[in-house]
């Protein structure tokens, strides 16, 4: 009698120790969120004394949607001293600046932000312990200064990713 339930527990064992566990669409995209806090902040730093940020920011119109005032010319005792000045207006796309960056006059402004779409894939290689993840990310929340960025905020863009099983949990490789 003992014999058919200790070749069964055998058995069980066999099959619960061969089986791999299928990393799903939906867990990838709960992952992914989590490891890469979706929605992401894209910013972008301001050089307030730096000429060449301040002709881009008169480039970008951001002086005539009265985001921020540029001082187009400087006395001597003046140099050093910020150029652009940024308006009320422009608080909400303000973001925390570290102190360092702050002496030297930088602020760090809000550009938009990605979101992730979807997961489009999930190919799990034989090993079934590991899997690449295709997914789309796409930008909202766009602010006026993105006008100084070469990002390209239409659209959506593919990425992947890969991930590896540890003892029963999928995990992000960096």
């Amino acid at each position: 009698m003992k014999k058919p339930t200790i070749i069964l527990g055998i058995f069980y064992l066999l099959i619960a120790g061969c089986t791999t566990q299928e990393l799903s669409r939906e867990e990838a995209f709960q992952l992914l969120q989590q490891k890469e806090q979706y929605p992401k902040v894209i910013d972008y730093d301001i050089y307030c004394s730096d000429p060449k940020y301040a002709k881009n920011a008169i480039d970008a119109g951001l002086e005539k949607e009265g985001l921020v005032t540029v001082q187009r010319t400087q006395k001597l005792a003046d140099v050093g001293k910020p150029l652009v000045q940024f308006t009320p207006k422009a608080r909400p796309y303000l973001l925390a600046t570290p102190p360092k960056d702050k002496a030297v006059d930088v602020q760090r402004v809000k550009v938009a932000d990605a979101d992730l779409v979807e997961v489009t894939g999930v190919k799990t290689e034989n090993d079934g312990k590991n899997a690449v993840v295709e997914y789309t990310t796409a930008y909202k929340n766009i602010t006026p200064f993105s006008a100084l960025t070469t990002i390209n905020f239409t659209g959506k863009t593919s990425r992947k990713v890969r991930f590896s099983l540890y003892d029963d949990e999928w995990r992000l490789e960096k």
